[in-house]
Order: C-alpha cells, then sequence, then structure tokens
C-alpha cells in the first residue's frame, strides 16, 4: 500500500545541496539584473481559482493545468505561469497606482505535460523568473524587457545566445487581407507554427488568394534572420496593419541596437503561436544545449482589461532550469566549472570551552566564511578531509586555540583575541 512511499512523482524532482545552490545562484544574478533597472518582486498565490486561467483566448492549454478541489467544491489550479496572475493583481490590487509598473518574479509554475524540460525531463514543476512592464504601450518598453532579459542571461554567465523577435499584428494583417475565416487562420497558424512547409501550400492552394499573397504566406516559416528580412518583406503588397507591425519590428530592433545588444538579436517573422494572447511584439530565446526556449514573453495588451482594467503591458519570462542546463552544456564543452559550489571553510572542535568555541563560530562567519561545528567525538580530520574542508581550528579552553591547515599541514596556535581580534569579537 505504500510503494509510492520514497518516490516523487513523475515531473517532480529533489535538488541536493550543490545543484540547488547552483539554482539559487542563477536566480539571485538575475533578480539582481532586475532589481537594477526598477522591476521589484511581487508574489502571487501557488494555486489560483480556475477561472483566473480558463479564457480560452490565453497562452496556456487547458489540459496542461493542474487542477484540485477546495472544500467547497471550487475548481483551484496549481499556477501554470506568472504573467495571468500578476494580471489579476495589476487589475485588483493597483486600481490607484502609478504607471508604469515594472514589476518582477521568481518562483514555480506547474503544468502537466508541458515542455518546461531540462536535461531530457519534462518537468511538471519548473522555475520562472521574469519581469512585466505595465501601463506602458511603446516600442521603447518592448525593448527594455528585451534588454533587461539579455543582461539577465549574460549576468548568469551565458554568452552566445539568441533572442528571436515577430510580431503578432504582422500575421493577422495578413490574414486581414487573404479573406480567410477565423478557423481557416487558426489552421494556417499552427502548420507555419510548425514550419510544415508543405501542408501551408496544399492549405494556400485551396483559397482564392493573392498571387503574391500567397508567395509570402509560403515563405514566412522562412522568413527569419537580421533587420534586412523586415526591409525586403516591406516592399510586398502588405496592408496598413502588417506594415504598421513590421514599423514596430524595425523600431524595437532599432532601440536594441542602441542598447549595444543587436549581436544577440534576430527577426522571426513565421513566430505565430498564441495570437489570440498576444497583441504586438513576441520573444523567444534560444541557446546551445537545450531543445527549448530559455525565455518567451511578449506584448499582451488585453489580457488585464480580462480582470476589470484595462492596461497595456508587455514581459519576459526566463526558464530556470533551462539556463542552468544551457550553462551545464558550455561547461563541459570548455572543460571547467561554471558554478560557485558550497564549500565550508572552517570546522570549530572543542572540548570544554564549548562558549569559546561558539563564540568563535559566530565571529568567523561574521566575516564571511562558512564554519561548522564538529559535535562528534574523534575522526574530525578524516571528516574535514572527506568534506573539502580547508581548515580545522581547535579550542583546547578559554584562550588556547589551535589553528590546522589542511591544505599543507600547518599547524599554529594562537588566543581568542588574536584570533578574532583586539576585544575577541
Amino acid at each position: 500500500m505504500r510503494k509510492w512511499k520514497t518516490h516523487t512523482p513523475e515531473g517532480a524532482f529533489d535538488l541536493l545541496e550543490h545543484a540547488c545552490a547552483r539554482k539559487r545562484g542563477v536566480e539571485d544574478k538575475i533578480t539582481r539584473v532586475y532589481r537594477a533597472s526598477g522591476y521589484f518582486e511581487v508574489q502571487t498565490p501557488t494555486f489560483e481559482f480556475y477561472d483566473v486561467f480558463a479564457d480560452e483566448s490565453g497562452d496556456i492549454d487547458q489540459g496542461s493545468m493542474m487542477k484540485f478541489f477546495d472544500r467547497n467544491g471550487r475548481i483551484l489550479v496549481l499556477r501554470p505561469d506568472f504573467t495571468t496572475p500578476i494580471a489579476r493583481l495589476c487589475a485588483t490590487k493597483y486600481a490607484d497606482a502609478v504607471f508604469p509598473k515594472r514589476l518582477s518574479y521568481t518562483g514555480s509554475a506547474f503544468r502537466d505535460g508541458d515542455g518546461g524540460a531540462s536535461a531530457g525531463a519534462v518537468q511538471k514543476e519548473f522555475t520562472q523568473a521574469g519581469i512585466e512592464l505595465i501601463g506602458q504601450s511603446s516600442p521603447d518598453a518592448d525593448a527594455e524587457v528585451i534588454a533587461v532579459t539579455i543582461r539577465a542571461l549574460l549576468s548568469c554567465g551565458l554568452e552566445e545566445f539568441q533572442i528571436d523577435i515577430g510580431q503578432a499584428e504582422f500575421f493577422k494583417g495578413i490574414m486581414e487581407q487573404t479573406g480567410l475565416d477565423d478557423d481557416m487562420t487558426e489552421r494556417m497558424r499552427r502548420l507555419i507554427d510548425k514550419k510544415s512547409f508543405v501542408a501551408v501550400g496544399e492549405l494556400a492552394d485551396g483559397y482564392q488568394i493573392d498571387k503574391e499573397l500567397k508567395s509570402l504566406i509560403l515563405e514566412l516559416p522562412n522568413l527569419f534572420g537580421g533587420i534586412e528580412v523586415v526591409e525586403r518583406i516591406k516592399t510586398k503588397p502588405l496592408g496598413s496593419r502588417a506594415k504598421r507591425a513590421l514599423d514596430n519590428l524595425m523600431e524595437i530592433y532599432r532601440i536594441l541596437a542602441d542598447y549595444g545588444f543587436e549581436k544577440y538579436v534576430s527577426i522571426d517573422l513565421g513566430m505565430v503561436q498564441g495570437l489570440n494572447y498576444y497583441t504586438g511584439v513576441i520573444v523567444k530565446g534560444f541557446t546551445y544545449g537545450v531543445g527549448f526556449p530559455v525565455c518567451g514573453g511578449g506584448r499582451y495588451d488585453n489580457l488585464i482589461g480580462d480582470y476589470g482594467k484595462g492596461l497595456p503591458a508587455t514581459g519576459v519570462a526566463i526558464g530556470i532550469e533551462r539556463v542552468i542546463s544551457a550553462l551545464c552544456h558550455k561547461a563541459n564543452a570548455v572543460e571547467e566549472e561554471a558554478f560557485d559550489l558550497p564549500a565550508v571553510h572552517t570546522l570549530v572542535c572543542f572540548g570544554e570551552a564549548r562558549e569559546t568555541a561558539f563564540k568563535i563560530a559566530e565571529g568567523l562567519r561574521g566575516s564571511g566564511l562558512c564554519v561548522e561545528m564538529w559535535l562528534g567525538g574523534g575522526g574530525a580530520e578524516e571528516y574535514a578531509a572527506r568534506r573539502g574542508i580547508g581548515g580545522i581550528v581547535r579550542v583546547k579552553d578559554a584562550e588556547t586555540i589551535e589553528i590546522v591547515n589542511l591544505r599543507d599541514g600547518e599547524t599554529t596556535e594562537t588566543t581568542l583575541s588574536g584570533l578574532l581580534g583586539g576585544d575577541g569579537v
């Protein structure tokens, strides 16, 4: 009856101390970049009412949500992402706030069978860190969240990555020109998103679409590269909606170039996912060693209005596990350790002088060292050697202290005041 007692559920994983330290280190670096740019952290509940995410126009597959019931029979959902709860928060808690509002978050999200994957395994619980710029509708706002994301990735140690930017309105504008109904437009979108070249052509052949427009639709899956892609497509017979989308994309690119980040940015006009959700720029980030985007997001001007207060918004989320997977790939590639893993600097041993030992330990910790107390009898040297601890402090009595450097075997004696300073603290 208890055969699962020693197992974790599918898609859930334990993190041992080194892996956990690595993860916290990445999160801390990203969070510092966010704070430095004025994005301050908020927290939303780990679970919410299903109604918060039930809108079919959302960017989350309804079937991937992990649902359960409260005691009153209401459907609850483990948070599948952060943007939607933050949209609810902005509409309900910031009614009188000064906008624009810059918000950040870090925490676990949950999806059943989602691609929150790393190292070849599907994670049903995964960590996201991201930012949302609320109340500002401009290319400068979109460029800012992308630039902050680039700085955050660089702070983690990633150097070779690419941020692809697309435009939801570009595809919508082209489909508006074709006259296709909503069902056919959605079918076309799915095929283009999958880069299904033949199927896109077969579907286009079944309708009376302008020859040049049909050629452009067939070309969409291959429309990626530098800013020259947009410049070339602007010569095509586009309607005003599609042209405005391209102008917006070019302006965002120019702003990112002013940031000095153009080398990290490319254009992808075939990026057409989540068009019921995104209303402008769409963002995906890729790097070596990871089969999924390490970050993603875009502009979603209609979402907050669903919760009672219409506000434009844009944001990007970073997948922490995916970044770590990319860093591990990089570390293996260059055969060097890319992370500062936890280390104990000193082991304090004592006999009868317990009070003095505690004082020494706290004094050393106050100077920035990681210090363990030896609570056993003999065997301290063997334990320290196996743990990679650099030195042992033996407290013989209230004033006599022996220091053993385990790196070179040198032993010295000192006093409490000599170790911690003239006042013994």
